[in-house]
């Protein structure tokens, strides 16, 4: 057991809560932390218990499930590939969600359920395409990103004409959608999204010693008796899945599923994927970008997807810069 690890990871849960809390009671009806915690458990006036369990607790849980979901997918992808840039951003599965919502919105003017299923079957054909042509005799880390990059060049222009061809207010739509929000969000966004990561977040976990071996190498992994290929196509499968319900429920979040695993692994100092530390970083990051778009810029409130794109866009100048001194790149 990693002591400092498990700190983290406790540290990271009680700053998710914490922040859960200020969000629900943050708003034109502001509410205390106690007056928040108070009507969680059933004991606030009929006002407050309509804010918060029908208006601001579903916004926060979708929050924090696509957090948790674009974090633990992030952790996924990069151990995969040994790329700290082998993200979903970069590899091109966010792209694929968003030119499969941005179909139905253009072609088929489809609803808000239209949309999200759109996003999801996107994203699933883009993580299948990336994996078949990356494959030759298994598929390796640097043939992933080559590919995942080439397949997100592509989908951003076929993104930019479906923009050109659409009428001015499928348009706008289609810019509001794919900026990144959390406005709006209700239980019937929750659900999906609490089954998904209910079901696949544990199988991904699961899998976490067999993903540690196979970071020594297919062939050390093999002789250790991990099924290398099955593995690596199962944990794929299941962080394109979740990178795709997230990108239906909230739009595309830029670069919290690039982010979050190295600010985990940073934190941690722990060797590894730390698939459950990058979890609740990406849950904590959303949340707390939520709650910088909601305050930090007075009435004028912003797309939580514009603030992880600010702030996600100097981490990675960051990025770059500290693997170029160190001579990765």
């Amino acid at each position: 057991m990693n002591v400092r690890a498990s700190l983290v990871i406790l540290l990271l849960a009680a700053v998710v809560a914490g922040a859960g809390v200020v969000l629900v009671g943050s708003g034109d009806f502001t509410m205390t932390p106690g007056e928040v915690v108070t009507t969680l458990f059933g004991h606030g006036t009929f006002q407050q218990e309509f804010i918060v369990m029908d208006l601001r607790l579903p916004r926060v849980l979708v929050g924090l499930l696509v957090g948790a979901a674009l974090g633990a997918g992030g952790a996924v992808f990069q151990t995969v590939s040994r790329n700290p840039l082998g993200s979903p951003d970069v590899l091109g599965f966010g792209q694929g969600a968003t030119v499969g919502a941005l179909t139905v919105i253009v072609l088929f003017q489809g609803g808000a359920t239209a949309v999200a299923g759109g996003a999801v079957a996107g994203g699933l054909l883009t993580g299948v395409a990336v994996y078949l042509l990356a494959w030759k005799r298994g598929v390796h880390g640097f043939r992933l990103v080559l590919v995942g990059i080439g397949a997100a060049a592509v989908l951003t222009a076929v993104t930019q004409y479906l923009i050109t061809k659409a009428d001015l207010v499928d348009a706008t739509r289609a810019v509001v959608w794919m900026t990144g929000s959390l406005d709006g969000r209700d239980w019937a966004q929750v659900w999906p999204l609490l089954v998904v990561c209910g079901v696949l977040l544990p199988l991904v976990f699961a899998h976490g010693p067999a993903l540690r071996v196979m970071e020594m190498g297919d062939d050390a992994a093999y002789a250790l008796g991990v099924r290398v290929e099955r593995t690596r196509l199962v944990l794929m499968g299941a962080a394109v899945l979740l990178v795709a319900v997230a990108t239906a429920a909230a739009g595309p979040i830029a670069f919290v599923s690039l982010s979050a695993p190295q600010l985990a692994r940073r934190l941690t100092r722990s060797t590894g994927p730390n698939l459950v530390a990058a979890t609740f970083m990406g849950a904590a990051l959303l949340l707390v970008a939520d709650w910088v778009a909601l305050d930090a810029f007075g009435d004028r409130q912003l797309p939580v997807g514009v603030v992880t794109g600010v702030l996600g866009g100097c981490y990675l100048l960051w990025l770059l810069v500290s693997e170029r001194k160190a001579g990765r790149i």
